[in-house]
């Protein structure tokens, strides 16, 4: 089994989530996606510090596989960084605030992402970014998974030299990927 999401799908349960409170929000999300994709969604919360490419935020993983992630992820004070380059799609459906973002293409064009939007990144491609503070996201990524966590191992280790937040990481990415490997997705 290779993907079983469906970025209109997800952009649907990202839409019942918008206007919630923070806490709403997350628990509509986490419905959403456990009623449209049974047994393939972790529903209990575990919030990790997410370092990557120089973005600090937080992200509490939905999804885990091979294949597929999904997670919410933001920031309540906001954060700015590069994207990265992945081997991978990467769709965020803007829940609360709002994401800025330009190009190497259009350097002097800004991108402004609202609640209730959709931001697309395509595989191999970059962008520059910012979320502003009480800014959070549906993020879903499509493709080979594995090989876009270069970003956030690196900045944990390099930037950070967090290894307690690396461990957690790791525990809860493996922890998911393996029970999605047990139910045969990949």
């Amino acid at each position: 089994m290779g993907h079983i999401f469906d970025p209109d799908r997800l952009g649907e349960i990202a839409q019942d989530a918008v206007g919630l409170s923070f806490e709403e929000m997350c628990q509509a999300v986490i419905e959403g996606a456990s009623g449209a994709y049974p047994g393939h969604i972790e529903t209990r919360q575990e919030w990790i510090f997410n370092l990557a490419s120089g973005a600090t935020g937080m992200m509490n993983v939905l999804h885990a596989s091979i294949t597929e992630y999904l997670i919410i992820f933001g920031s309540s004070i906001g954060t700015e960084a590069f994207s990265g380059r992945y081997p991978m799609e990467i769709h965020d459906w803007v829940l609360k605030g709002t994401m800025y973002t330009y190009t190497e293409d259009r350097p002097g064009t800004a991108v402004v992402t609202k609640a209730g939007e959709h931001a697309f990144l395509k595989r191999a491609t970059v962008k520059g970014f910012r979320i502003e503070p009480a800014t959070w996201m549906l993020e879903y990524g499509r493709g080979f998974i594995p090989g876009g966590l270069h970003t956030t191992v690196a900045d944990l280790l390099l930037r950070a030299v967090d290894l307690p937040i690396l461990a957690q990481t790791v525990r809860v990415y493996s922890r998911i990927t393996l029970r999605e490997l047990l139910l045969g997705k990949v």
